[in-house]
């Protein structure tokens, strides 16, 4: 066994990779040779970190000057003071999850997330906690639960959006009606201000506010000054202009100054709460805690009319839930399409248009229960049709499951006629709902579109996405249209236009309407005190127009943003792949529409930890956001539409830096909300660059892995003693490209199909049978580890199923994820051609290696098309799958075994939603099984081989056994042979774990 070597910090530190996340093409080397000089984090000027945060979740793009990843509060300070002397303006950002565009800008991006990212201390008695802007929400809150405390507001991307952007943002969440925004938690901060001096905000007496107030002095005087200013002469007009809304982050935070003024002192680190970056920099923040509920009720609300659930809120209210959540018709005959939401719709009774999701906090289970009873017993029958209750956590969470559909659902669209969020979060007093959603639909109907309505009914905030495009001229024109027309509607309900996501690129020129002329003119005042050069994220929140002359000492990026400019897709948009795509597309607009898909949510940047699932294995290792979903699939856009140079996508360095890393697990498939398939794009530009380029020898020998396998098996042993010999490894790796470091397969001289053969073939004879399984024996099954193999046989015929074997054994997934997409179809086809007569003939394909099987169930149909291969993926199967769709395990009697397990499942199994079946047998069969919500293990087939890629897959191995040591399993199994091969070098005291059905094999009563 090789004895498995620490991974590096960075992965791109080991010595023989070949990337290090960034291009050679450096923008203004001179200023990040002065940053570089002054801080000690990273600086980034080069094309592909400049691209890769000129977008965020919304549907703006602007390329930033440069990035800087600064390690702490002096070189925020550095960075700060010396592009104020040259006159560079600077953008705080976090997670890149803004919906407005306020994370984008023509400036130096300062991200906090890399090494301003830790929750500092927490003082439980005093229920405050001071962190860093850059930690995660759902980490502050891992670390607050041994207190029973969380950091209260719970926006929805809280997995990856951070404290520093909910202050910004001045975020909230479904349980605002209980919590409020994120402003009532801010108790001080620790900020740079645009001078690049560093100061602190907090709690200040009117008195001594004034006495620190001077308009001529420094930053702080100034701000001082203004504040003091607008307390003594605009508090009247804040108190009549500001809507009386719990959910109001539009324009400045004016209203809760005011309001707090009343005691005789404010607190201006307040003030800072939905600021978007324009008044400072906050470097370390002191936050309030709330303790976390006992527990909670749920009661879903079924109504047969929409407009009758909107109208059904205000009365909901008055029973003091914490959340209600609405969903609309559209959203539930969406919600109704998909597989992965069909059994939720499912619990709803027949004829239900709309649906109020109302959540209780409670002291205990039967307050709970007297609650929701309360509700039911007031509503159902009045308004409500009927409701569907939920008290344990499982039952709240498929309720909740389907609330939580609305994203997911709207943003997987591929047309050029996207979901878009501009004008997505108005909010209303909840009174006012009614004359808002029938407004608001009057709009739609005239523009010729339509969105979905869902969200937070209780505070009157209803995201709302038209279904518009910006790549033409009249879908543009839409686009404003349809934010003018609802403004104005918001504004004479006394409204807000942003009652959650904030103002950014999309919502700042309302400002002006909502708030007035001499408001306007006071949040300019307010950025020139503390941002008189207008440096600080310029343009949002507030500016001059763009006809307006500007004064003397205002320079032209003080003018607001427009809506309409710097949007990701616009008119003038081009989209050129490059090449003629080998797969098929069946999703509209094609290759064209997956590579445009992304929309920017940053799902695939939480941690493994608090966000589980597969995605994105290498930017969970590595931190880099070029190894996010996100970021991959924003390069390749901007690489094929002109944003990066011609052809970029086809240039070494990118397939280095962007495609290389990409291991292909196929969970961005599945657990991306937009179900971006960046496994299947990086076969098409991998494919194609093989096409100019021609293929290295390592990639040919690893895509012709059958061939050598077959060789192999055939002179064991001493194929097996060969790679043994002194020095065999090291010119291995030096030759080819091999890694001396992970253990390579050996092979059997006796094959599967030898035994098989040997033994006479099936043992059930077909008059006796139950079914017919073709089994499709995998290569490495076949050929270097024949025992899972053997073990689904001997199960498969204990359960009454008579077994063949087909003829072939390579099922083209080699070749396929290599880029050899030529002769994977070529293989599919042939395999395809003896295949399917087999399947119509009534017989069933299983599989035991679930990379295989779902490279015929899934990758066949991207290869090739028509009833025959639709008929083969349709009747094809992983063997633990096989056992639990047709409950053949039933037909199996079982030695109770004595042992627990950790389950770790294959990606490609998680892709497809098919990972369940082996837990569910092997606990019918009297295993206590741990499913661990892991992602990849590294291996990845051949990547982990890989010399320049092997300490990434080390690195993103950890991650994977850290969950298994920390399970209560005795022993880990896996289905993949990868993923045995790499927890079986994870030490050299390391069992190589069994595969699922040799468990199942193990607990089969040998007589029945």
């Amino acid at each position: 066994m090789t004895t498995r070597q620490t991974a590096a910090t960075d992965p791109a530190d080991a010595s023989d990779t070949n990337y290090d996340y960034v291009s050679d093409d450096i923008e203004r080397p001179d200023l990040v040779a002065a940053l570089e000089r002054r801080i000690s984090g990273d600086v980034r000027f080069d094309s592909y970190s400049r691209q890769l945060y000129a977008t965020d979740a919304s549907a703006y793009e602007v390329t930033p000057i440069g990035v800087v990843f600064p390690a702490d509060t002096e070189d925020v300070a550095a960075v700060v003071e010396y592009c104020a002397q040259e006159d560079v303006p600077v953008l705080p950002r976090g997670g890149g999850t803004s919906l407005a565009g306020q994370t984008v800008n023509e400036a130096v991006v300062l991200d906090f997330t890399r090494y301003m990212d830790a929750p500092l201390s927490v003082a439980p008695e005093a229920r405050t906690a001071r962190v860093q802007p850059g930690v995660t929400l759902s980490k502050l809150n891992e670390t607050l639960a041994p207190h029973d405390l969380k950091f209260a507001p719970d926006p929805a991307a809280g997995n990856r959006s951070v404290i520093g952007g909910a202050i910004g943002n001045n975020s909230t969440g479904s349980h605002s009606l209980k919590y409020g925004k994120t402003d009532a938690y801010v108790e001080e901060v620790e900020a740079v201000l645009a001078d690049g001096s560093v100061t602190t905000f907090g709690e200040v007496t009117l008195d001594a506010l004034r006495e620190g107030a001077d308009p001529d002095g420094s930053i702080r005087e100034r701000v001082y000054a203004e504040v003091h200013r607008i307390l003594e002469s605009e508090s009247d007009l804040v108190r009549e202009r500001y809507p009386d809304l719990k959910r109001n982050v539009s324009g400045y935070n004016l209203d809760w100054l005011v309001d707090e003024a009343e005691s005789g002192s404010v607190n201006l680190a307040r003030l800072l709460a939905g600021s978007e970056g324009t008044l400072a920099l906050i470097t370390e923040v002191t936050v309030s805690l709330e303790p976390v509920p006992e527990t909670k009720a749920v009661a879903l609300l079924t109504y047969d009319e929409l407009m009758t659930a909107v109208r059904d809120v205000v009365a909901v209210l008055e029973h003091d839930p914490a959340a209600v959540e609405f969903i609309d018709d559209t959203l539930i005959d969406l919600a109704g399409d998909t597989s992965e939401f069909e059994d939720v719709v499912g619990m709803l009774p027949d004829g239900t248009r709309a649906a109020l999701l109302v959540e209780f906090y409670a002291e205990d289970d039967e307050t709970g229960r007297e609650k929701v009873d309360a509700l039911v017993a007031d509503r159902v029958g009045e308004s409500a049709v009927d409701a569907i209750e939920a008290h344990d956590e499982a039952a709240r969470g498929r309720v909740w499951k389907l609330r939580k559909a609305g994203n997911p659902i709207l943003l997987s669209r591929t047309t050029d006629e996207k979901h878009l969020s501009f004008i997505e979060d108005c909010a209303v007093p909840a009174e006012h709902l009614p004359e808002f959603v029938g407004g608001f639909r009057d709009v739609l109907d005239d523009l010729g579109t339509f969105a979905a309505f869902y969200g937070h009914a209780g505070p009157g905030v209803l995201h709302v996405r038209p279904l518009v495009t910006t790549k033409t001229a009249e879908g543009l024109a839409t686009y404003e249209e349809i934010s003018d027309r609802v403004t104005e509607l918001v504004v004479d309900l006394g409204g807000s236009v942003s009652g959650e996501h904030g103002d950014g690129r999309a919502r700042t020129q309302w400002n002006r309407r909502l708030y007035g002329d001499s408001l306007w003119e006071t949040f300019r005042e307010l950025k020139a005190a503390y941002d008189p050069d207008w440096l600080l994220n310029p343009g949002q929140v507030c500016g001059y127009e763009p006809d307006e002359p500007l004064p003397d000492d205002a320079p032209e990026r003080a003018r607001r943003v427009s809506m309409t400019e710097h949007l990701r897709y616009d008119p003038d948009y081009e989209f050129d792949a490059g090449f003629d795509p080998a797969l098929e597309w069946t999703n509209d607009n094609g290759f064209e529409g997956m590579a445009e898909l992304c929309h920017g949510c940053a799902g695939c940047r939480g941690d493994q930890d608090t966000t589980g699932g597969v995605m994105c294995p290498t930017y969970r290792a590595s931190g880099e956001e070029i190894q996010s979903t996100r970021g991959r699939a924003n390069l390749l856009r901007q690489a094929m539409s002109g944003d990066l140079p011609d052809e970029e996508q086809f240039d070494v360095e990118f397939m280095h830096e962007v495609l290389d890393l990409c291991i292909g697990c196929k969970g961005c498939s599945n657990d991306c909300p937009s179900e971006v398939d960046m496994a299947k794009l990086k076969a098409e530009v991998t494919h194609e660059y093989h096409q100019r380029e021609g293929a290295s020898l390592r990639d040919k020998l690893f895509a012709n892995v059958d061939t050598l396998s077959k060789v192999g098996s055939a002179f064991a042993p001493v194929s097996n003693w060969a790679t043994k010999l002194p020095g065999a490894r090291s010119l291995l790796e030096s030759a080819v490209g091999i890694t001396s470091e992970a253990t390579l397969p050996s092979f059997e001289r006796e094959t599967l199909h030898d035994w098989f053969e040997a033994r006479g073939g099936s043992q059930v004879a077909p008059a006796d049978a139950e079914r017919t399984a073709v089994f499709f024996v995998d290569t490495y099954t076949n050929y270097s580890h024949p025992e899972p193999g053997k073990a689904a046989v001997r199960v498969l015929e204990a359960a009454d199923v008579r077994v063949e074997l087909a003829d072939h054994t390579d099922s083209g997934r080699p070749a396929h994820s290599k880029g050899f997409l030529d002769v994977s179809r070529n293989t599919a086809r042939e395999n395809v051609a003896e295949l399917a007569p087999k399947v119509e003939s009534g017989r069933d394909v299983v599989l035991v290696e679930p990379s295989d099987a779902v490279m015929l169930r899934s990758d066949y149909l991207d290869l090739l098309s028509g009833p025959a291969v639709e008929r083969v993926a349709r009747n094809t199967y992983g063997v633990m799958e096989y056992l639990d769709s047709f409950r053949l395990d039933e037909r199996l009697a079982f030695d109770a075994p004595d042992e627990s397990l950790a389950y770790h499942g294959h990606c490609h199994q998680k892709s497809v939603k098919k990972d369940h079946h082996a837990v569910g047998v092997l606990r019918r069969a009297g295993y206590a099984v741990d499913p661990l919500d892991s992602g990849c293990c590294g291996m990845a087939g051949s990547f982990g081989y890989e010399a320049e890629h092997r300490s990434m897959s080390d690195a993103v191995g950890e991650i994977l056994f850290d969950q298994v040591a920390a399970s209560d399993g005795e022993r880990v199994v896996a289905p993949g042979a990868s993923c045995r091969t790499q927890l079986g070098d994870r030490d050299d005291d390391a069992e190589r774990p069994p595969t699922p059905i040799e468990q199942v094999a193990r607990a089969v009563r040998t007589e029945r």
